[in-house]
Order: C-alpha cells, then structure tokens, then sequence
C-alpha cells in the first residue's frame, strides 16, 4: 500500500474506526497464501540434507562421495569442497536474488495473486525437474526454476498477508509466512531423515485493477463486516497514489523514504543474512557430520532444530502482537549472541587447536583452508556477538514500533519518530488525485 511506503501518505487517520471479524474466508486465503511460505522452507531445509545423503553423492558427485569413504575418522569439511557442489546449492539463491526484480514489476502492475502463482508454477517445474534429475545440468536448472518460485513467492506473499490483515492481529497473520517456512524446513528434515534409509534413490523423494465495487465486496468478505467505509477510503486513497507513482524505485530513493529504504529495504533483510543464522540451518547436516555425527545421526539433529524453529514461530504468532515487533527483535538479538557465541566456542574447541591430519591424501591448499577458518572461529563468534548487537542498536535506536497501526498509516510513525522526523519532516501529502494535499 502506497500509505505505509510510498512516503506520501493518506490524508487523514481513520484507523479507529476500522471494523473487522475473523472469517472462514479470511483464514481461508491467508492460509493458503502463506503456503508459499513452507516451499521456501523446504528448499531451505532439503538442500543442505540432500547434499549429505551418499546415495545422491555417488550419482551426481562421486570424487565427493570417494573423499568421503577413505577418510571415515576425519573431518567431512574438506570433503564437500567442490565447486559444482557449491554452484548445485547457491544457483537458488541466485535466481531467486535476480527473480525479484521481475517480481516487484509483476506484483505491482498485475497483482500479488499474479506473483503468487508464477512462483508456485515456477516451484512446481523445479521440483519435477530435480526428482527426475539424470545429471547435474538438470539439477541446477530446476534449482534455478525453485529460486525463482521463492523470488517471487517471497516478495509477494508477505505483502499479501500484511495487506489482507486487521491491523490489531498483523503481527501474528504476517508471522503464518514465518510459521509455514519453519514447518518446511522441518518436514524437509523429517523426509531427508526417513528417505535416506531408503536406497537408491531416496533423495529424489527429497527433491520433489480499478473496480472498486467488487474491491469493496471483496473486503466486506474478508472483514465479515459491511461497515468498512473508513478502511476502504483509506485503501482507495493509497491506491490513487500509488498509481500517481511512475517510478517506484526512483521514488524509494527520496529523501521523504529514506525511513523505508533504510528499515524495510536495507538494514532488516542485511541484517538477518548477516547474522549467518540461516547458514547454520542450511548447512546444519553437514556441520553435524563435521562435529562427528553420523549421517543419521546429522539428519536427526537437523530435526531437532527445525522443531524448535517451528515452536518458536507459534511462539511469536501468540505474542507479537502483544508485546510488539521491537519487543521481539531484541529479545532475538539476545538469544542470537548465546547461539552464535556458543556455536563458534564449539568449533573452535574441535578444530581451532588444529586436528592432526594425516600427510597423504590430503588438499594442502584445503588443510590450510581448515586449519585457519577453524583457527578463527573465537574471533569470528565475537565479530559475530558484535554484529548482532549493532543490529539490537538499530533496532532500538532506529525502529519505531508498528503494533496495531495500519500500513496506511505507519508513514506517520516517521514524522513523529526523535530521529527520523528530521529526516522526512511533516511529509507533503498527496491527494486521490496525484496533486499536494493538506499536511497532516
């Protein structure tokens, strides 16, 4: 919605007097939406646990799964050193990093039910093509079909969700694309664990506008009310605007939405990459084996992990809206330094006073490669201890609090924020008709 981003907001605050009821229909569509959100998840959690499987090593990477066999006692970290491997696994990653852009054009001109379903065609074409796999070149290409399905399910679903959710319960309904990723990532588990008891081929079952009466019809029926006059001028508003708006992206990089670009569009998503949270879950098998786990015993562990991912976001889907998103950014931040702090002391007392290594038949560039990322690991945990507490510092400095306000309205948070007021001022408003308005 053009109000809580485009910087040029609604004119008036009707947020009280919004109306709503939980309908079938309502949780209907949001559950259904937040399905893109379990594909993502399933990507995330098979990949790292395929890739672990010897059955689908000795298809596809047999120098891998030979490395593996000769050197049972030591380490699986220079194993997995092999390059196809590394463009099999981050070819998603790219094509989905290079998909949004597209997706952006498409969600805002055809719709978020439009990206929604190119993703899921998409998530449909790589799984087929990836169960069927014959040689590495199928499996990179229906890798890249999935990334697509996440550039655009991804950019799309979690603006559904916000856009279809009463402001009082967004928290929690925005969480069910958080909630539906975690239960992928642990199903994804589940499967890899049962089907790596299953030989050969076990690992493939891990692969597998401007019509505003019906506009309005449609949001009595997701509001289950039909007193939604407030919200649905507030909507049309936001709408006017947002189609006022020629260039998008040029338009996010005005000083007016300097708040926007800074939050939304650059310092939440860095941050949450940059914690390497999510690499520890999509590596989470193969750390196991290099800690000493069995390969069942990997797979397993994994589970563990991802069950308490999906607790987690039951969890914050009870709460958020209670106690607030910063609430819950800084008590992650917290949590994140005892991880991260414990996980670096873990490495660093199994590798970091270097392993004896046996002469013969081994990679000396790979060794040294061992020896001095492992070596690092105590700095590294405390880089990584400092990081997150920058990021609790941006949050709690920087972040105001959404609770309960509509999107149409969250530009206000702005121009009333200690430091962001400076930046954005009261904000020209912009009227239905494209032209300034009066200032709010």
């Amino acid at each position: 919605m053009a109000g809580g981003f485009g910087g040029d907001g609604v004119l008036s605050e009707r947020a009280h007097q919004y109306e709503y009821r939980i309908t079938g229909y309502f949780i209907f569509a949001c559950i259904v939406a937040a399905l893109g959100g379990s594909l993502f998840g399933y990507d995330l959690g098979v990949s790292g646990g395929v890739t672990s499987m010897d059955d689908f090593l000795k298809e596809f990477f047999p120098k891998i799964y030979r490395r593996k066999q000769l050197h049972l006692n030591e380490t699986d970290y220079c194993k997995y050193d092999n390059q196809i491997l590394t463009l099999f696994t981050s070819s998603l990653y790219f094509a989905g990093l290079i998909s949004t852009f597209g997706a952006s054009h498409v969600t805002r001109n055809k719709g978020r039910k439009a990206s929604i379903l190119v993703g899921a065609v998409s998530f449909f074409i790589g799984a087929v093509l990836n169960a069927s796999a014959k040689n590495i070149a199928m499996l990179i290409i229906g890798r890249i079909f999935l990334g697509v399905g996440i550039g655009f399910g991804n950019q799309a679903v979690p603006l559904y969700l916000s856009e279809m959710a009463p402001a009082k319960i967004r928290g929690a309904v925005n969480q069910l694309f958080q909630l539906t990723t975690c239960l992928g990532i642990l199903i994804a588990n589940l499967i890899n664990y049962g089907t790596d008891k299953i030989h050969p081929w076990g690992w493939r079952l891990s692969l597998e506008q401007g019509r505003l009466e019906e506009a309005r019809k449609v949001l009595e029926r997701v509001r289950g009310t039909t007193k939604v006059d407030a919200e649905f001028a507030d909507l049309v508003d936001a709408s006017n605007i947002a189609r006022a708006i020629k260039h998008p992206f040029r338009n996010l990089l005005a000083r007016k939405n300097r708040p926007q670009l800074v939050i939304g569009a650059l310092g939440i998503p860095a941050f949450q990459q940059l914690t390497g949270m999510n690499s520890i879950l999509f590596y989470a098998p193969v750390i196991f084996q290099s800690l000493g786990f069995g390969s069942g015993a990997a797979l397993y562990s994994s589970v563990i992990t991802s069950g308490a991912l999906v607790l987690a976001a039951f969890i914050s889907m009870a709460l958020v809206d209670k106690f607030g998103r910063r609430a819950f950014f800084l008590e992650a931040g917290t949590e994140m330094i005892c991880c991260l702090v414990a996980v670096a002391i873990t490495l660093a007392l199994k590798f970091g006073q270097g392993e004896v290594l046996p002469k013969r038949n081994w990679d000396l560039p790979c060794c040294c490669h061992l020896h001095i990322c492992f070596g690092l690991w105590k700095v590294l945990g405390s880089f990584g201890g400092g990081l997150i507490m920058i990021m609790s510092s941006f949050i709690f400095f920087l972040l105001p609090e959404t609770k309960q306000v509509p999107i149409e309205e969250i530009y206000l948070l702005f121009q009333k924020h200690w430091f962001w007021k400076r930046v954005v001022g009261d904000g020209e408003q912009v009227g239905p008709n494209g032209k300034p308005g009066a200032q709010v």
